[in-house]
C-alpha cells in the first residue's frame, strides 16, 4: 500500500541495544521517548492516527470568522436544533459510504462525546418506561470499564448500575448496554438477557473497518458512535446517536438542552469537515495513492497485531483472543478483527496481571475494572509508534 509503507513498524527497527532513545517520524514530527520511560497504555488515546492526518495536510483545515456561529441555534427546523446541518450530512454520507449503519428513518442526536449521549439515552429511556423504582442498567462482562461510573455518577433516582448481564435474573425492566465490537475484548457481541421489558442500547464506537470486518449495515433502535474512535479526533469531543424512536430522541434532546444547552458548534464543524473528507476518500479505496482513511489505518493496526501475536507466542507468558475470519463488505476481502485494545491474559499462577506490567513500567487497565478477572489486562493499541515499540521490547523481556 502506497503511503502506509512510510510508517510501517518492524521489530528490528524498534530494538535499541545501546540504550539510545527511540525515535519515530510522523510526517516530519520527530519525537523522543527515553527507553526507561513509563508507558501509559491504560487509556485509548488514539494518537496513532496522527500519521494519516499529517499526510492529509491542509485538506481538513477551515476558518471560522469572528462573526460566525454566534447563535445558540444551528437549525431551528430540526428537532435537534443544535445539530449543525453540515455534520448531519457528513454523518449520513460516511455511514452510507462505509455501510456499517442505516440512517434512513433515524433521528440524529449530537452530543459531547458518546459518554454524554449515553446519559441522555438513560434519561430518555427510563422516563419513558415510568417504572416505580430505579431501572437496572447492565452489560455483559467484560464490559466497558466506565459504564458503572457513568451510570452511578449522579446517583439518579431513575436508574442504577446492576452489573454483569449474565447474572441478571430479575423479572423487571432493564437497559442492556451492548458494546460491539466489545471494549475490552474486541469481539462482536449481541444482547444477553433477551427478556420482555428490556431496552437495548448499542455502543458501536469501534464498528469501523480499521478495527473489524463490516458484515452488515446495522439497524438497531439506539446506536451510539463517536469521532474519538472513528477518526481519532478524541479532543473534539463529538459523538452522535442514531435513534429510531422519535419520542426517545426528543427526550435525549431535552436532556442535552438542559445539561449543556446543546453542543459547541466549532468542534461540530471541524468533525463535519473531517467526516466528509473521509467519505470522499472512501470512493478511492484501493487506489495507488493509498489515501483511504480506513485502508491506511487498518494496515497499521494489522501490522501491530501481527507483531504483538509473534511476541506473545515467543514469551509463552500470555494469551490473546482469537478472532474469526469474516468477509468485510467495505474492503471486499476476508479478514479478522484488529481491535483498538489488546485483551491480554497472564499465564496461570499470576494473580495480578496489571502489577506484572506495572513492574515493567507499562501502565495497563486491570480486568477487575471490566467486571472480569485480575489475570487480564487491557492494553491500548492506538498510541504512537514509539510507545508501541517500547511496549513490544519490554513485553519480550518479561
Amino acid at each position: 500500500m502506497g503511503g502506509a509503507d512510510q510508517v510501517r513498524i518492524t521489530r528490528r527497527s524498534s530494538m535499541t541495544a545501546n540504550g539510545d532513545n527511540v525515535k519515530e517520524n510522523h510526517g516530519g514530527d520527530t519525537r523522543n521517548l527515553p527507553v526507561d520511560a513509563v508507558i501509559n497504555l491504560d487509556h485509548g488515546d488514539p494518537t496513532m492516527f496522527e500519521s494519516y492526518w499529517r499526510k492529509v495536510g491542509d485538506e481538513c483545515t477551515f476558518v471560522i470568522k469572528g462573526f460566525e456561529s454566534l447563535s445558540y441555534f444551528s437549525n431551528p427546523n430540526n428537532p435537534c436544533w443544535f445539530l449543525e446541518p453540515k455534520l448531519e450530512e457528513a454523518i449520513k454520507n460516511l455511514h452510507g459510504a462505509v455501510g456499517n449503519a442505516v440512517t434512513d428513518g433515524y433521528s440524529i442526536v449530537v452530543g459531547t462525546g458518546s459518554s454524554q449521549l449515553l446519559q441522555a439515552v438513560l434519561f430518555a429511556v427510563t422516563t419513558s418506561l415510568e417504572h416505580a423504582s430505579q431501572i437496572n442498567v447492565l452489560s455483559p462482562a467484560p464490559y466497558y470499564s466506565s459504564y458503572p461510573e457513568i451510570v452511578d455518577l449522579v446517583k439518579s433516582g431513575l436508574y442504577k448500575w446492576a452489573g454483569d448481564a449474565h447474572e441478571f435474573d430479575k423479572d423487571e425492566p432493564y437497559i442492556e448496554l451492548v458494546t460491539s465490537p466489545n471494549n475490552p475484548s474486541g469481539v462482536i457481541r449481541g444482547s444477553v438477557v433477551n427478556r420482555e421489558g428490556g431496552v437495548l442500547v448499542h455502543d458501536l464506537a469501534y464498528y469501523w473497518p480499521q478495527y473489524t470486518p463490516i458484515t452488515s449495515s446495522l439497524d438497531f433502535d439506539i446506536m451510539l458512535f463517536t469521532a474519538s474512535k472513528c477518526t481519532g479526533h478524541a479532543g473534539s469531543r463529538v459523538g452522535w446517536a442514531l435513534v429510531k424512536d422519535k419520542e426517545v430522541a426528543k427526550k435525549m434532546i431535552k436532556f442535552m438542552e438542559v445539561n449543556t444547552i446543546g453542543v459547541s458548534k466549532e468542534p461540530q464543524l471541524r468533525v463535519a469537515k473531517i467526516l466528509q473528507v473521509i467519505a470522499e476518500r472512501c470512493k478511492r479505496f484501493g487506489s495507488p495513492e493509498g489515501d483511504d482513511f480506513f485502508e491506511y489505518n487498518k494496515s497499521l493496526l494489522t501490522e501491530r497485531w501481527e507483531i504483538l501475536r509473534e511476541t506473545v507466542k515467543k514469551t509463552q507468558m500470555f494469551t490473546l483472543p482469537k478472532y474469526p475470519l469474516q468477509h468485510c463488505n467495505y474492503t471486499g476481502d476476508v479478514t479478522q478483527a484488529h481491535p483498538a485494545f489488546a485483551w491480554i491474559k497472564c499465564k496461570e499462577g499470576i494473580e495480578d496481571c496489571e502489577k506484572l506490567f506495572r513492574d515493567h513500567k507499562i501502565l495497563t487497565r486491570s480486568g477487575r475494572r471490566f467486571g472480569s478477572d485480575p489475570g487480564f489486562v487491557r492494553v491500548s493499541m492506538v498510541g504512537r509508534d514509539e510507545e508501541f515499540k517500547l511496549f513490544i521490547d519490554r513485553l519480550s523481556m518479561i
